[in-house]
């Protein structure tokens, strides 16, 4: 009763709060600001969202299909509609489709894999004809037989694992689970250990029937149903694989297939668990380790043995038409400022999910935003609103986009706002941290539309009640501005803040719409109103979100932007990575004094055959005192801006010099070189991890060499990030 009350009181006093000022915003302005945002939110409609995902996900639409362009040109055809300048930006990218796809187990049976999923009662569009079959986008062509290896989820640690086991999987074929990691983290390492081709299914126990009950009757995964995905190597570099760094224009020059670093050179194929249950029967050897064990009624093995298949793979590998939509309103007083909102309009099959839900409340607020235009209003900075096509094979149109304007967009773009799927739950924001106090007010002037409350207080009141930790609860309790994820990649954000160093949003809500529809033919409208967001009414949430973030965007009197907490943010993150060399160094002398005492030995089962670990190196002292000094300048750079920041805000007058200054700021914490054997990747701060690819690797150059346990790349990186934050703190203090 009294948190109940307690948490009333809390949503009461911080709504109230963001209706009566807005950071950024001169008061009189403030008051205007708010009008125009109720009259924005007042032309949003659940009921349209949800008609246009039904309209938008009729059809299958991948990349390079016929639906594709018809979804691309209604998009472009309903921009125009609502008032905005639109048009077809076309790129030429290189996308393979298969051809052949053929997977058998020879040996110790004959089993021939389905590798489709059937139609279902109930879900109109999944019996379609133009499917793509089943694939991982990237795979190499392929014609191999071996020996099948069980690896688990097919992660670095895994190897480990079965070296001292004794398994090698140099030679054979490998089967991995789905998840703990990007789908193309897998067959990259299993390549690295000499494995000739990989297979990758959903186990039930994380994605089927030991979650609930599967599709149709529920949402989870049925036996049949197979993730799609890309195993492009996008660690390296997104877009498309033949232009990197530069725009796919239909004229450019390309490099050789073979040439290009990001596709595989193992043939690779997603399965069901329908179709891995016979294969993963067959193997024997050593018993896989408990927690390697899955959901299917059988005892997991990790060969190699009596179990051989045969995968033979052939894909088009041709050059094909991705169709970006671009729609402009022009600003009133500052057009050569960009505000701009992305969310991609291609999917695997029908992608009600992924990514028409995200892009039919983009189009909700690009009409809300028409309406405002009706009544006079305009924005007084350029509004920009995108929707990408060729995000599933690897960020390929919004990757060809940034490479094709870098120069254009560094100098005038003010912040990228991205979504991607949408569905019921709690908001999901990440970003640049100087944002933070900027995302937090916003998520204070929307409603949650199950609770009233604003979706800010619902998503708090959600981490307090799930926190394990007093120590969590407390620092909660105690924060007023809700903290932004960093973002890894794995959606268009990546090249705009990653390569350009161009600040960036990522908003979705989710979390109550569990299921395993994911890049199947399976994401359906059905299922997604069924399931999903049955009554499609996040679509106005998330639109009422970004809308307000692209209004505040495009009328700030001084944009809002606040280094201190980007400050607070880089300085926790080297915490972090002191405390990891010192918890490394103890671990590390703790077990090589266990292995050198023959402990392993005598703890091990000689029935399986483990051996025990090799001794590693010892963890040196890293010197951090070049971070600490430049982090200590920083702070107070970013302190002085603040004020400066204050002064202009109670000034009022053209403030555009000291805008420009702000949202150019993040492009001092680019790297020249780029991290280590990545260089497309310039950010110091954010970048995927080499070998978790969509998660995020915070001051990835040092965290990375780390973990790699190279302490002299490790100690090279905290002086490449020094200099950057030194850049950073030098800009604000000019």
């Amino acid at each position: 009763m009294k948190r109940a009350i307690f948490l009333s009181l809390t949503i009461l006093s911080t709504y109230t709060y963001a209706q009566q000022s807005i950071t950024g915003f001169t008061p009189a302005h403030s008051a205007q600001e708010i009008k125009t945002e109720q009259a924005f939110d007042n032309s949003l409609s659940a009921k349209h969202i949800g008609e246009t995902i039904k309209e938008l996900s009729a059809f299958p639409h991948n990349l390079s299909s016929p639906g594709d362009k018809v979804v691309a040109e209604k998009i472009l055809a309903r921009y125009k509609s609502y008032g905005l300048d639109a048009h077809l930006q076309t790129y030429y990218v290189l996308y393979p489709t298969p051809k052949i796809r053929v997977l058998e187990l020879t040996q110790p049976v004959h089993y021939t894999a389905i590798l489709k999923e059937p139609a279902v009662p109930g879900d109109a569009t999944s019996g379609q004809a133009g499917q793509l079959p089943t694939t991982n986008a990237w795979s190499a062509d392929g014609d191999v037989t071996g020996q099948l290896v069980f690896v688990n989820y097919g992660l670095p640690d895994d190897y480990d694992r079965l070296k001292r086991l004794g398994v090698s999987v140099k030679g054979k074929i490998v089967i991995a689970k789905y998840g703990r990691s990007w789908r193309g983290i897998k067959p990259k390492v299993a390549y690295e250990h000499g494995a000739i081709g990989c297979i990758i299914y959903s186990d039930p126990k994380d994605d089927g029937y030991l979650q609930g009950d599967v599709y149709p009757k529920g949402p989870f995964k049925n036996e049949y149903g197979v993730q799609r995905g890309s195993v492009m190597d996008m660690v390296i570099y997104p877009g498309d694989p033949l232009t990197p760094g530069i725009g796919a224009t239909k004229d450019t020059k390309r490099l050789d297939r073979k040439d290009a670093a990001t596709i595989l050179k193992i043939p690779v194929l997603p399965i069901s668990y329908h179709d891995a249950k016979p294969l993963l029967a067959s193997i024997n050897g050593p018993v896989a380790p408990a927690d390697w064990q899955g959901g299917l009624p059988i005892t997991y093995h990790v060969g190699p043995g009596s179990a051989v298949v045969h995968l033979k793979l052939d894909f088009n590998w041709n050059i094909v038409p991705a169709y970006d939509v671009i729609a402009t309103i022009k600003g009133s007083e500052f057009p050569d400022e960009w505000v701009m909102r992305g969310n991609h309009h291609d999917a695997w099959v029908n992608g009600a999910n992924d990514p028409i839900s995200g892009q039919a409340a983009l189009l909700d607020e690009a009409k809300a935003l028409g309406d405002l235009l009706k009544t006079g209003w305009k924005p007084k900075r350029t509004i920009v609103y995108c929707s990408w096509d060729g995000e599933e094979p690897g960020l390929l149109g919004s990757t060809e986009f940034l490479e094709d304007h870098i120069k254009e967009l560094q100098q005038k773009a003010v912040v990228y706002i991205n979504s991607d799927e949408n569905a019921r739950g709690f908001l999901g924001a990440g970003g640049s941290h100087a944002l933070e106090r900027f995302m937090t007010e916003v998520s204070q002037s929307v409603k949650d539309p199950q609770t009233g409350a604003s979706v800010y207080e619902r998503k708090r009141a959600h981490e307090l009640v799930t926190a394990t930790a007093d120590t969590v609860k407390k620092e909660l309790l105690k924060r007023k501005v809700d903290r932004l994820d960093a973002l890894g990649s794995g959606s268009d954000y990546s090249s705009f803040l990653q390569h350009a160093g161009i600040t960036t949003i990522d908003l979705g809500f989710g979390g109550e719409d569990e299921g395993g529809e994911y890049h199947s033919i399976y994401d359906s409208y059905d299922l997604y109103r069924r399931f999903k967001d049955p009554d499609f009414a996040y679509g106005p949430a998330l639109a009422g979100i970004a809308g307000h973030a692209v209004l505040r965007m495009a009328d700030a009197d001084v944009l809002p932007f606040d280094f201190n907490f980007l400050y607070e943010t880089i300085a926790r993150y080297t915490k972090e990575l002191e405390s990891t060399t010192k918890e490394m160094r103890t671990k590390t002398e703790l077990d090589n004094q266990l292995i050198e005492g023959g402990v392993y030995k005598l703890a091990d089962d000689p029935k399986k055959n483990l051996s025990a670990p090799p001794v590693k190196s010892e963890v040196p002292q890293l010197d951090y005192s070049a971070l600490t000094i430049a982090l200590d300048s920083l702070k107070h750079s970013a302190a002085k801006m603040n004020t400066q920041w204050q002064q202009a805000l109670q000034n009022g007058g053209d403030q555009h010099q000291l805008n420009e200054k702000l949202y150019r700021a993040e492009q001092q914490l680019l790297s020249p070189d780029g991290l280590p054997r990545r260089p497309w990747y310039r950010h110091s701060i954010y970048a995927p991890g080499f070998y978790t690819g969509y998660g995020v690797k915070t001051m990835p150059g040092i965290r990375e060499a780390i973990e790699q346990r190279n302490w002299k790349e490790a100690q090279a990186q905290i002086a490449v990030d020094a200099k950057a934050v030194t850049a950073l703190a030098t800009y604000l203090n000019q």
